[in-house]
């Protein structure tokens, strides 16, 4: 239980608004029970009155009749607004719980989140924060609600009745406190249960619709839509398992108010308080345990889906109680001016048993162009990841502008660098709203304060077939860039780079699956965008390798040779056998 505090806490901050929903519910039970009890008493002692015509006459028919109507559109009202009230709170905090977790989400680095797959995180971040909400509409409301009216309805009990009253209310404060614990228990397998086979299909659902081209590349489709028809048949089986406790649920709860009916009868049949026979007010005491049934009925399904918040709590909790393993500096003041880089003695693996770098040690002067050659594998992209901290290595340092990378705050270092890397993602949204992530957020600026240094920097890079639509800038790319062909999605990526005034560039192979022409191009723009700034370039091509200051061939973790093009050429066999392949 300790688990969902963290979850209660955040509640905190809509109280007002699920006060105002416990209250309308508590006004809607209540004006529930006043109905049925009044409507009962007025229709039998309309009956006893009409006996005689002396109590005929003498009887006062309009004010228990105005009590009625009242009280039917007092309770139409309060159901409303109880609605309205309840699901207003309850959309407010999944918000609150959404940001609340992306905020702790978003510390964590690659370190921290590579045993998770995508389709657990979507489904902890979409799923199991939904399953929070049954913690306050359907667990604390219904709950607490109940346990108030009980006390209220013994009050107004009590004014006709004291014993009758207290027997009425103690066996509902008995089924409080038994059908809850029950099918905690009863509830306990099956909703677990279900929120794990939702997840398993979740999972499997994404890693189909991700690989599809492959699945039907490789004729595994078939294969693969039967696991997710065997997931699929399990969530069913969950959830009709589900059901079944909830039906059974439902069913005792109406044999327990209906318990509650008889008692009543049986003792309320000797006469309510001085009334002897008992006359209208027996039946204002039996419409009242009848009209029980109301607030009790949602507190045997409470309970079945507590097990399911703890279990969503836990695994959300399993992100948000991370401690980032890679920690900033909290001082903003520190700022690079020269993108200069010194590597000294850098040990670094993803696990135990896969080094990637092995000691390696690398300086990059200001304003120099520097190339990093070799096999996949040999880490190349494993260093742009310590540069950029999105891994931490496990010996050495890496210096920036001759200070400890370590030392910069986030938004400093990001600041510091551009990154074009080998996957360029596009979001869903328009050409302008995926530019403008390289820029610097400006409040009270104009949604359309950049557009002429966006469409001046898309023709830059050779996407000016783009601008001749109507409004180019408001074009939808869609989802991952579905719009545009690779080509035009990594030239977009390089226009992010162009529009980023950093004095360091990192370039991941930045012309991966272009054609040589197009190659040549983008290089000579980033050449030319970077003459004033240093440059770390990762290749597996040797094009404008003679325009590089310095050169470097990785292998195994470390580097193998250094040198400019032309002493590479000179002095180095490996070199000299990619050149002839490559070059």
């Amino acid at each position: 239980m300790r688990v969902l505090i963290p979850f209660i806490r955040l509640f905190s901050r809509q109280w007002l608004m699920m006060s105002l929903g416990l209250v309308l519910t508590l006004i809607t039970l209540m004006a529930g029970i006043g109905l049925l009890s009044l409507s009962g008493w007025f229709l039998s002692a309309t009956a006893v009155a009409g006996l005689t015509i002396v109590t005929a006459q003498s009887f006062n028919f309009f004010t228990p009749a105005g009590g009625v109507r009242f009280l039917s559109i007092a309770r139409t009202a309060s159901r409303y607004g109880e609605r309205l009230t309840t699901h207003e709170a309850t959309f407010k905090l999944l918000t609150e719980l959404r940001v609340w977790a992306w905020r702790k989400l978003f510390p964590l680095s690659a370190k921290d989140l590579q045993g998770l797959r995508r389709g657990d995180m979507l489904n902890r971040l979409v799923a199991d924060i939904d399953t929070l909400d049954h913690l306050y509409l359907r667990l604390l409301t219904p709950m607490a609600t109940s346990l108030l009216m009980t006390g209220l309805l013994y009050l107004f009990l009590a004014w006709f009745d004291a014993k009758l009253a207290l027997s009425l209310c103690l066996f509902l404060v008995a089924v409080w406190l038994v059908m809850p614990l029950l099918f905690y228990r009863l509830g306990h397998g099956p909703s677990r249960t279900m929120l794990e086979t939702k997840r398993q299909y979740r999972v499997l659902l994404l890693d189909i619709l991700q690989g599809q081209a492959e699945l039907s590349l490789f004729g595994a489709n078939d294969r693969y839509r039967q696991k997710l028809s065997d997931a699929e048949v399990a969530l069913y089986r969950s959830q009709s398992a589900m059901a079944k406790i909830t039906a059974l649920s439902q069913a005792m709860l109406i044999i327990a108010t209906g318990s509650a009916l008889i008692i009543m009868l049986y003792l309320a049949a000797n006469g309510v308080g001085d009334a002897r026979p008992p006359g209208p007010m027996f039946a204002l005491m039996v419409f009242a345990a009848m009209a029980c049934v109301e607030m009790m009925m949602p507190i045997a399904g409470a309970f079945q889906h507590l097990s399911g918040c703890v279990l969503a709590a836990t695994r959300i909790n399993g992100i948000t109680e991370q401690a980032s393993s890679i920690l900033f500096s909290a001082d903003h003041s520190l700022r690079a001016t020269t993108g200069a880089l010194q590597i000294e003695d850098i040990h670094f693996a993803y696990n135990e048993n896969q080094t990637v770098l092995l000691g390696l040690s690398l300086e990059i002067k200001a304003g120099q162009k520097v190339a990093l050659l070799g096999p996949t594998g040999c880490g190349k992209s494993s260093l742009l990841a310590l540069i950029t901290r999105e891994w931490q290595a496990q010996r050495g340092e890496i210096r920036l502008d001759g200070q400890l990378i370590t030392e910069y705050s986030e938004r400093a270092l990001r600041e510091s660098m551009a990154v074009v890397s080998q996957r360029i993602y596009l979001f869903a949204g328009t050409l302008r709203d995926n530019l403008a992530l390289a820029l610097p957020v400006v409040q009270g600026q104009k949604r359309t304060a950049h557009d002429a240094r966006f469409m001046d920097v898309l023709k830059r890079v050779g996407l000016g077939a783009l601008l001749t639509a109507d409004k180019p800038l408001d074009m939808w790319i869609g989802e991952g860039g579905r719009q545009l062909s690779g080509g035009e999605q990594r030239r977009i990526g390089v226009a992010r780079a162009l529009l980023r005034d950093a004095p360091l560039l990192l370039l991941d192979e930045p012309t991966e699956g272009l054609d040589k022409r197009t190659e040549r191009e983008i290089l000579s723009l980033l050449f030319e965008f970077a003459k004033d700034k240093t440059m770390l370039m990762i290749s597996h091509r040797l094009t404008a390798m003679a325009k590089m200051d310095q050169i470097h061939l990785l292998d195994g973790g470390r580097i193998m040779a250094s040198g400019n093009h032309q002493q590479l050429l000179q002095e180095c066999p490996v070199y000299q056998v990619l050149y002839r392949r490559l070059g």
